[in-house]
């Protein structure tokens, strides 16, 4: 029997995946992405209540990981916290990490961290049809996003970016919008502002307009209504009911002007951060709150006071708005910063 020649063809190596992660206030999305492409896999969400510090929920995903996956090297982590130096603390939660301590204790020879909101930011022109919903009160008709593009939304916190065309590429814009001073457009909504400040110096508009607001949201609106709430509503039986009320299925009427008053609110913030940035090519709306409203959104005053902006209101009415229903979105924006900082060619 002849033995066949050994083969002189180099065998390509399999380039180890690359780790990237969503962690917000209250949960922590991790995936990989192998091969070129962006493909994420191996997507997992943890809550970040069960894990004492982000490194501890970074270890448990890793440990639970196929034995056939490859281990990770180089790693982004979009995270919900401002970014200025090595130690990283969370707003929203007490989650506190050191980038160096980090990137050593994962093993990683690169690290790169951005804010969730960035990270969502870069994800915006590279999300299909399925990964958003639309107003179809927009006008123009919305297109494949251009120029300037803005994001923001409520979660646990409120996120806020833009996004800005360059000639090199998409550059995104991070920022604390989420902080500013939140301002009434009726004499109702300065009501309950007024309410809220009598439990916090300085309202912002993340105070009222995101997880951790909601429940004191739903207090001032009660009382700016001549009502008081005796025993304070969590975020998720707010949602709920509120949402039940509007459909008809029951549910508490408070609880549905709640997000009645969140959603007119919203918009004028959304409003605010548009006309702020220039942001002509669109203004998006992510963070997990918003989609559990569903239609509820979409049938609110959130548009009407998204282009209520005086002389400004066909300027505003050009600019399209969308809801971001795709959960990964910001998955898919760390695989893009990574794409930038490391290069697509070492995937394979």
């Amino acid at each position: 029997m002849t033995t066949p020649p050994a083969s002189n063809s180099p065998v390509a190596a399999v380039a180890p995946p690359r780790l990237v992660a969503d962690v917000g206030g209250t949960h922590a999305r991790f995936g990989l992405v192998e091969g070129p492409g962006r493909v994420l896999t191996q997507v997992q969400r943890l809550r970040t209540e069960d894990h004492p510090q982000l490194v501890d929920a970074a270890r448990a995903y890793l440990a639970a990981l196929p034995p056939t996956v490859g281990r990770p090297v180089v790693a982004c982590l979009a995270v919900a916290a401002p970014l200025d130096g090595d130690e990283v603390r969370f707003i929203n939660h007490p989650w506190r990490f050191s980038r160096t301590a980090v990137q050593q204790e994962l093993g990683l020879d690169r690290l790169v961290l951005l804010n969730d909101f960035e990270a969502l930011a870069l994800a915006l022109p590279h999300l299909g049809g399925t990964g958003l919903r639309r107003h179809a009160t927009a006008l123009p008709p919305a297109v494949t996003p251009h120029g300037m593009l803005a994001v923001l939304g409520p979660g646990t916190g409120l996120g806020v970016a833009g996004l800005v065309q360059t000639s090199t590429g998409w550059q995104a814009l991070p920022g604390e919008g989420g902080h500013v001073t939140l301002a009434a457009c009726d004499d109702f909504e300065a009501a309950v502002l007024a309410a809220a400040r009598r439990e916090l110096a300085h309202v912002s508009a993340e105070r009222l307009l995101s997880g951790v607001g909601l429940p004191l949201l739903h207090r001032a609106v009660a009382t700016a209504a001549g009502r008081s709430i005796d025993v304070a509503m969590r975020t998720e039986a707010i949602l709920q009911h509120g949402i039940d009320h509007a459909t008809g299925d029951g549910g508490d009427a408070d609880c549905a002007r709640t997000l009645a008053v969140f959603c007119a609110m919203l918009g004028t913030v959304a409003g605010n951060v548009a006309l702020t940035l220039g942001a002509r090519g669109g203004l998006y709306i992510g963070g997990g709150i918003v989609p559990r409203m569903a239609d509820l959104f979409f049938a609110s005053g959130f548009r009407e006071r998204f282009e209520s902006k005086g002389r400004y209101r066909d300027y505003m009415r050009a600019i399209p708005t969308a809801l971001v229903v795709d959960p990964h979105a910001a998955l898919t924006g760390a695989a893009v910063a990574l794409e930038t900082e490391v290069g697509a060619s070492s995937l394979g």
